[in-house]
């Protein structure tokens, strides 16, 4: 599972054509685990990156769209 750092530079890098910050080797970790990869200088996702931010998105939106159960029981 992908801490929320990981995924806000998963983000940035599929948001940036030239994503050069490695974040204090954080980059690194993602490249180990192959949600990175690194030509030259710049960094791109992987098709593994691609899904798990496509996937964060889903599940934040999905979370937004759940509807919260309001009880009408009440007490008089």
């Amino acid at each position: 599972m992908l801490r929320e750092e990981q995924l806000s530079i998963l983000k940035d890098i599929s948001q940036s054509v030239a994503f050069a910050d490695d974040r204090n080797g954080k980059v690194g970790e993602l490249i180990a685990d192959g949600y990175v990869t690194k030509d030259g200088d710049l960094f791109e996702l992987t098709a593994k990156g691609i899904t798990a931010v496509e996937e964060h998105a889903a599940a934040l939106a999905a979370s937004d769209v759940e509807p919260t159960s309001v009880s009408s029981d009440r007490s008089t």
